[in-house]
């Protein structure tokens, strides 16, 4: 060792070729003093490799903030492996700028109180600065960092024109990262994304060198046949190299592939470990995809408190389906003890976060006059964004939530435009603008109009309209009558499970609409409304009863008599009592 030194203050550059030979050994703590010696003298690979040993904490105790300081001293003399290597750690926000000089850093050499500084955000500011000057001295790995500097970097250092043009020349030098870069640039650029081949091409080199990312997209061009002939099979066994190498995104891809077991030979167990994995990387897709493995049983047994844990990791991490999964757990005690108000705030965190379907619920339960914890969400604002970018659904439930004042006052005018901006596509909203159109609420009334929305809901399906058509036709509302046309738009309803078009079956069959009367079919109409709940059928059945139409039965025609009065029908309180009255008289 006295020997090494002796040597290193005669020869910097002997101590520097002795100091690399021990590295090359692993003989950190003897290669420490020799290159100590020649970075003092100004040997910028010296001081580099100090540098990279306080980051290995190889022979010296490890901080960032010394590998800094003396990855700067070689930076500052021109050294390019130090340029980027400080440019990498600073983007990454591994490492934040020294605030001492070199000098010092001499001095804590041998230190073990030195302390280490981890900056928690990348500083772009100092990473361009060094980046830059390993690009302008031909570094291809510095370019491919001045390109990311460029493209992700704050506002007012990008230049994506630049950065495109750093990455290509990156690329020609052979860097995976400037390939990687490159592809990205053009797949970015609208004028340049069409050239996939050629994008493709790119990805294919960088994954060649085991990035990670570069062999997932690789993956996923394969899947897809974009710019490479479309392959499931290779593009799982990218998925399972990049799965292998970390990647989250392709452990997920890789762990959905075991377990649908379509492109590799299933295994359920296997597919289950690896979305773990990138579950617990933060995952929420994984780690909702875990839940719902658990939820519906299959191939993994049913377990809905495992299930429940990890719906609760994906909502947590932002995942709209799996709060609202959660949300149903809670409200029927499944893997957790039943809590209508965590269920509520979950369903909420769903609607929040976007989820149509929660914000439907959300919305149904406000209609139905549910007090929900919290107050009452601003349901209207959340379709109306929808519904401003063109969804008709979204249009339609805005149209139905400002008609009933759902979070705010009745608008039946806004309502209107809503619907009738729905009714374009939708069955559902057609009924409903014809409705509004009849009644003249929200708009002008326009019989001739409501016809014409009931007539096309009604090819399209919609029992509502059939029935509704089928109403303005034994009426002659809106046009001319026509009875035949009406029965068979009423069967089509019933057969749908309408009850509104069985009664009025009934009540066409019953008479008085210019058709023979059918007693017996008008009963049976009845009948099957009543059963469904329709309080006037309910009322009309028990009078068939009571007048022998149907085989009289006091009791039945009061059974009947009395559901009619339980939905409301003021009618079936009289003939109860007058029936009441009857069966007293029988039984004295």
């Amino acid at each position: 060792m006295l020997f090494d030194r002796l040597i290193g203050k005669a020869s910097p550059a002997t101590a520097l070729r002795r100091g690399l030979g021990l590295l090359e050994k692993e003989q950190f703590t003897e290669a420490l003093p020799l290159l100590a010696q020649a970075a003092q003298a100004g040997v910028p690979e010296a001081a580099y490799q100090i540098g990279r040993l306080y980051l290995q904490g190889s022979g010296v105790p490890y901080s960032q903030s010394e590998a800094v300081r003396w990855l700067q001293q070689a930076a500052l003399h021109s050294n390019v492996e130090a340029q980027c290597l400080l440019a990498a750690l600073l983007v990454q926000g591994l490492v934040s700028a020294p605030e001492t000089s070199a000098d010092e850093g001499a001095a804590r050499l041998f230190s073990t109180t030195a302390a280490s500084v981890v900056s928690p955000t990348p500083d772009f500011e100092a990473a361009h600065k060094w980046a830059r000057m390993a690009a302008q001295a031909g570094s291809a790995e510095g370019q491919a960092l001045l390109g990311y500097v460029l493209t992700y970097g704050p506002h007012h250092l990008r230049n994506l024109d630049e950065a495109r043009d750093c990455y290509k020349r990156s690329a020609s030098g052979g860097c995976a990262q400037g390939h990687l870069g490159y592809a990205l640039a053009l797949a970015g650029d609208a004028q340049l994304s069409e050239r996939k081949t050629e994008i493709a091409e790119h990805i294919r080199a960088a994954a060649a060198t085991d990035i990670p990312s570069a062999v997932y997209m690789f993956g996923v061009l394969a899947e897809e046949g974009a710019g490479v002939e479309q392959d499931a099979g290779r593009a799982a066994d990218h998925y399972r190299k990049a799965a292998e190498l970390g990647h989250r995104g392709a452990q997920l891809k890789w762990g959905a592939a075991l377990i649908e077991g379509k492109t590799v030979p299933p295994d359920p167990v296997l597919g289950e470990s690896w979305l773990r994995r990138a579950a617990l990387a933060g995952d929420p897709r994984a780690a909702e995809m875990i839940g719902d493995l658990y939820t519906k049983g299959g191939a993994m047994p049913p377990n809905y408190a495992e299930a429940a844990s990890w719906y609760r990791r994906a909502a947590e991490a932002g995942s709209a389906t799996a709060a609202r999964s959660l949300s149903s757990f809670y409200m029927t005690g499944a893997g957790v003890p039943t809590d209508a108000e965590e269920a509520a705030r979950w369903l909420r965190m769903a609607a929040e976060a976007g989820d149509a379907s929660a914000q439907v619920d959300l919305a149904q339960q406000l209609l139905a006059g549910v007090d929900l914890p919290g107050g009452r969400p601003p349901v209207n604002d959340w379709f109306r964004k929808s519904a401003a970018g063109g969804d008709l659904v979204a249009a339609f439930n805005l149209g139905v939530c400002l008609l009933h004042g759902a979070d705010a006052e009745r608008d039946d005018q806004q309502a209107a435009i809503w619907l009738r901006r729905a009714a374009e596509g939708l069955p559902e909203a057609q009924y409903m603008l014809g409705r509004l159109l009849s009644e003249g609420r929200g708009i002008q009334a326009d019989l001739k109009a409501a016809r014409e929305w009931f007539a096309l809901a009604a090819e399209a399906g919609n029992a509502d309209s059939q029935a509704a058509l089928a109403e303005m036709l034994v009426n002659g509302r809106g046009g001319p009558a026509d009875i035949a046309k009406a029965i068979k738009l009423c069967e089509q309803a019933a057969a749908k499970g309408h009850s509104g078009a069985m009664f009025a079956l009934g009540a066409i069959h019953g008479g008085g609409h210019g058709i023979a009367v059918n007693r017996a079919a008008a009963a049976r109409w009845f009948r099957a409304a009543a059963e469904l709940g329709h309080g006037h059928a309910q009322l009309m059945l028990g009078r068939y009863l009571l007048s022998g139409t149907e085989p009289q039965n006091l009791r039945d025609a009061q059974y009947w008599f009395e559901s009619a009065v339980a939905q409301g029908i003021l009618e079936a309180e009289a003939e109860l009592a007058e029936l009441s009255a009857v069966t007293s008289k029988i039984a004295v």
